[in-house]
């Protein structure tokens, strides 16, 4: 079955594979949105001539409209055009990968089509995850997560509900019952490290990321382990259970994607070589499972899978997030913007490594 799909963000890393997955799988693109990178942006208008295009800068959308006056792509702009563009009803699935909370709206406009979302941005789910939640059953959405740790879960559930805890209710019989979910963590280009020795990182340092290639946002939050922060707060919305029923554990191979106990003992887990396509195909092939561009996994070729407790003396970015997910949305909502606030004044080199989480604790103090 031929699908047609939005990606929206599709010139971040998330989006350029995104269209190597649809390319693949011989899938057709109905619209595609970016911020302002239109020389990336024309190349995948050319090649997958999608019938709209949205350009949040108004002036490289400008510039856009007169590179491509000889194809029949429609460029729209601003904030409106990305809403209208994840708001067409044509597309059978819309992968939003907008980074940052900028792809709230969006996908709230995505969610509104009824369609399936493979959503790929975390944010719009950490800073109002309830709203989406709560979009998404009004409108009869389908959330398929393609961040790896949450397609991982999903996995593991097979897509099924499921209730946290034990129940003496016979007829929930079927459903599965866990225990805890069970994200796994990189560590990061840092793992190890002492929080005196992360004083002196660069962002240079910070961007070399030893297992994942991801734009400089993630690949920082993954140096912090914010990134984790901002999983457990997207885990407990997409599967509906509250944070001290989420555990996360290091895995520095990245080929256990994450696990889930069950009620009975029994933990199930994903595993999969580090390739963000496998998941992304999965979002949008989901219930099937065809041939991906992902290389099979060898056990043997690894030799051992080693997991260790995090560090959050080393890394308070994840102690803050159990914080914030405890004290509920609005908490978490700033903690997300203290955290893109911080992220870029280091990238900017005004604040330093160790200087993030002390600027996320401070949004955070005063919410109860």
């Amino acid at each position: 079955m031929n699908k047609s799909i939005t990606i929206l963000g599709s010139t971040g890393s998330i989006g350029r594979q995104s269209l190597e997955v649809i390319e693949h799988l011989n899938y057709s693109v109905c619209a595609l949105s970016a911020d302002k990178n239109i020389d990336l942006l024309e190349k995948q208008i050319r090649k997958f001539k999608p019938k709209f295009v949205a350009v949040y800068d108004k002036g490289a959308a400008h510039e856009l409209k007169t590179r491509i006056n000889d194809t029949t792509t429609t460029v729209l702009s601003e904030m409106k055009g990305q809403i209208e563009v994840a708001g067409n009803s044509n597309a059978d699935v819309i992968v939003t990968a907008i980074a940052g909370q900028a792809g709230l709206e969006p996908t709230i406009a995505a969610l509104k089509t009824g369609k399936r979302i493979a959503l790929a941005n975390k944010e719009p789910l950490v800073c109002a995850g309830e709203l989406v939640m709560q979009t998404a059953k009004e409108h009869g959405a389908e959330i398929i997560p393609v961040d790896s740790e949450h397609s991982a879960i999903f996995q593991c559930l097979d897509g099924k509900k499921y209730k946290s805890g034990h129940s003496e209710s016979s007829a929930l019989i079927g459903i599965p019952h866990i225990n805890k979910l069970i994200l796994t963590a990189s560590g990061g280009p840092f793992r190890g490290m002492t929080h005196e020795q992360l004083e002196n990182i660069t962002p240079e340092q910070a961007l070399m990321h030893p297992n994942w290639d991801m734009g400089a946002k993630i690949t920082i939050d993954s140096a912090t382990m914010m990134n984790k922060g901002l999983e457990l707060i997207e885990a407990m919305h997409l599967f509906d259970i509250s944070p001290d029923k989420i555990k996360v554990v290091v895995h520095p191979e990245s080929i256990v994607h994450s696990m889930v106990e069950f009620a009975d003992g029994s933990t199930i887990a994903q595993l999969s070589n580090p390739d963000m396509r496998q998941p992304i195909q999965y979002a949008l092939t989901y219930p099937a499972r065809l041939p991906s561009l992902t290389k099979s996994l060898d056990l043997t070729e690894l030799g051992k899978l080693t997991f260790e407790q995090p560090n959050m003396d080393t890394f308070p970015c994840l102690r803050l997030a159990y914080e914030a997910a405890e004290k509920g949305q609005t908490a978490c909502a700033s903690l997300n913007q203290a955290n893109e606030d911080a992220v870029e004044l280091f990238l900017n080199k005004k604040i330093g490594f160790n200087d993030i989480p002390r600027y996320i604790g401070s949004s955070i103090a005063f919410h109860k």
